[in-house]
């Protein structure tokens, strides 16, 4: 297979999945009719979905859409495609928004660089009662983000702000929320390609340190947190001390943590 060839880490996952697109075929479809034809010109689309990912185009990015938190995403060249890690920092904060909503009737959630909205709409999807502002520098994310909250049934409760950090946020919030860009500019030209290539950069740099993103967040939250606020972030896998930095020199202290699937550091929670 092409894709073996080229070295792909998952040539069967992919050419599965790009069959399925190309065809219109669901997993269950194939499952019950493994002999199921493709017809010529569900072929030719496969054709060139594969060209596409021999070029390292990402299988999500080619399909437009990538599952998260049990949602059915979409996505453009300026989101991110959602990672299974970020749901290490979905899972952090669950609880939160729930004992939240449960004292107050009401989450009033802030996601910052929202992109697609994964983060926001799983808290949504999983809480009634749970309100959120999404905010993003990209207009273009942001379209994607309430495209993915009313596709859902959750665009009466989800709000997309344009604005660089918070710059164009007003009011206080139970809860904020990021997976912010965290990687060293320096290490940016290593990434795997089917990410360097193809995520947006704004989204992955932090900066030369990887930490530039951090120091804004722990400057500026605490003045858009209500009394019981708190903030939570993604991290890089070696991150944690010099994010901890950050937020105790703000006058913030955490309050929990979370690893991700493969036991790294991955999520923090702070409060004022």
């Amino acid at each position: 297979m092409r894709f073996a060839e080229a070295g792909l880490p998952t040539p069967d996952l992919d050419a599965s999945l790009l069959l399925e697109f190309a065809a219109g075929i669901t997993v269950l479809s194939r499952m019950r009719e493994p002999d199921l034809p493709v017809g010529s010109k569900a072929a030719m689309g496969f054709e060139v979905c594969v060209a596409r990912r021999l070029r390292r185009e990402p299988v999500h990015r080619i399909i437009g859409q990538r599952e998260f938190y049990g949602l059915p995403l979409g996505l453009n060249k300026e989101t991110l495609v959602p990672r299974p890690d970020t749901e290490t920092l979905v899972d952090l904060v669950m609880p939160l928004v729930e004992s939240t909503v449960a004292g107050n009737a009401v989450c009033r959630i802030l996601d910052i660089g929202t992109g697609s909205g994964a983060i926001a709409l799983a808290l949504l999807a999983n809480v009634q009662g749970a309100v959120a502002v999404g905010s993003d520098i990209s207009r273009g994310a942001l379209t994607i983000a309430e495209r993915n909250a009313a596709q859902l049934g959750l665009g009466d409760r989800f709000e997309a702000v344009v604005s660089n950090w918070f710059e164009n946020i007003s009011g206080t919030f139970d809860l904020i929320v990021s997976n912010p860009p965290y990687i060293r500019s320096g290490e940016i030209a290593a990434l795997d390609p089917d990410v360097r290539d193809y995520d947006p950069l704004a989204a992955l740099d932090g900066g030369g340190d990887g930490l530039n993103a951090y120091g804004v967040l722990a400057a500026r939250a605490a003045a858009h947190l209500t009394d019981n606020g708190a903030v939570a972030v993604e991290i890089g896998h070696d991150q944690k001390r010099d994010v901890l930095t950050l937020f105790e020199a703000a006058g913030m202290r955490k309050s929990g943590e979370k690893c991700d699937f493969s036991g790294h550091d991955r999520a923090l929670i702070f409060v004022k």
